[in-house]
């Protein structure tokens, strides 16, 4: 059996969706284990640009079985759009090669109007949710009340069922928030049209995944967000409702750990986030601001500005733990061109005190002030660079430092956005 689970080495965003285009190629099959159409990968593929919320990125490789796993959270009408895109750019998005866990659960209309009020109400202290109807899907799922996207098979009842979903969140609409009701009947006619879509994709992928690692085959999972967004190892509440690490990956997919043999961790050379919550390294000035540009941090779900500041290395060496990688990737290497000199965090101190680990505690993490390593930066375009050689000294140095950091060596180091602007360790 051979796993290797891609996951996110920092607040998301981390450049996963061109990294899993890449390692595709040595994969027979690859797998989304875990969120919903929160997550935005973008694949560059000569001119073609491909942003993909839900569908596995390897299906841009067409010899590759794609599944999306019972970890999931699936908004149906969403998925039929990406599978519109994706078959107008010519990509084959037939049953016969993607298949759809039937345990995954389906984020109605009721948990999109829900995620929007909540947000709202809470004003200042709101999380930054993407506002898909993430979080209460996968409340409803711990609650046991949630629709599983096997009723898909039926399309009328699975039209009923959404329809009564949507009438139990008016009243929580209505009453708790003061807003006006969701077209019930309406949109349950809407879902029932996406499920006579979607119901051939209904398939048992664990079954269908074990198959394929007892052939011998490869799997390649890609996770969402990243693990400092992790629902049991994040800053609560600051965090995404699913497991965005390592482990998510065996549970959201079915498969035990010793089929696991390769855990790549994907960072950028510096680090970004979207919405609220901790951010020790965090630059409001004008560095932040040269980053967000170079580097267009803006974001492919939202369009949201990320906020951006210097590497911690600190949080990334806690991710390193987290999923026990076996290697890294490093993202934007190129974004930092021009500035000088570079900062890597390598502790912190809190309220006064040293500390070298990332505080499990939210308030404590928001007080942390970092403790800065200082490294010659460099001038000139990088985007060339396709051996280690080619990078400038000061540039290999850096590569050196987060490598030493992490305790991770580093297999791929990214230039630019292109598929070929890539450094191969």
């Amino acid at each position: 059996m051979s796993v290797t689970i891609l996951i996110g080495a920092q607040w998301g965003d981390e450049g996963k969706g061109r990294v899993a285009d890449w390692l595709a190629r040595q994969a027979d099959g690859m797998a989304r284990c875990a969120g919903g159409d929160n997550a935005g990968h973008t694949v560059m593929v000569g001119e073609r640009e491909f942003k993909l919320h839900l569908i596995p990125s390897g299906v841009i490789h067409p010899n590759l079985q794609c599944f999306m796993g019972a970890g999931m959270v699936i908004n149906p009408l969403r998925l039929v759009e990406e599978l519109d895109m994706l078959a107008g750019q010519g990509v084959d998005v037939s049953p016969e090669r993607l298949h759809i866990s039937g345990r995954a659960h389906v984020i109605t209309p009721g948990h999109l109007a829900l995620d929007g009020a909540s947000e709202r109400a809470l004003g200042k202290g709101s999380i930054g949710t993407t506002r898909r109807g993430i979080g209460p899907a996968y409340m409803d799922k711990a609650a046991r009340t949630g629709i599983l996207t096997g009723a898909m098979r039926d399309p009328d009842d699975f039209a009923e069922q959404i329809r009564a979903a949507v009438e139990s969140a008016n009243w929580l609409l209505t009453e708790r928030y003061g807003l006006e009701p969701v077209d019930a009947a309406g949109l349950a006619g809407q879902y029932r049209a996406a499920a006579a879509r979607l119901a051939p994709y209904i398939a048992d992928t664990t079954f269908l995944i074990h198959t394929l690692l007892e052939a011998g085959r490869r799997l390649l999972c890609e996770g969402a967000q990243g693990t400092l967004l992790d629902i049991d190892h994040g800053h609560y509440p600051f965090v995404t409702s699913s497991s965005p690490s390592a482990g998510g990956a065996l549970t959201g997919l079915g498969f035990g750990p010793r089929a696991v043999e390769r855990v790549v961790g994907v960072a950028k050379a510096y680090c970004t986030r979207v919405g609220n919550g901790p951010f020790p390294t965090e630059l409001e000035d004008a560095t932040g601001e040269q980053m967000r540009q170079a580097g267009h941090e803006f974001g492919t779900t939202t369009g949201r500005p990320r906020r951006c500041g210097w590497l911690d290395g600190v949080a990334l060496r806690y991710a390193a733990r987290i999923n026990g990688l076996t290697e890294l990737v490093i993202t934007k290497l190129d974004v930092l061109s021009g500035l000088d000199p570079l900062h890597i965090a390598t502790s912190y101190t809190l309220d006064g005190e040293p500390l070298a680990t990332l505080p499990p505690d939210t308030a404590a993490a928001a007080r942390a002030v970092p403790v800065y390593e200082t490294l010659p930066g460099w001038k000139g375009d990088i985007s060339g660079a396709r051996r280690l050689e080619d990078l400038p000294s000061q540039a290999r140095h850096y590569i050196d430092r987060i490598q030493q950091i992490a305790g991770v060596p580093a297999i791929m180091i990214s230039v630019g956005p292109e598929r070929d602007q890539a450094i191969i360790l």
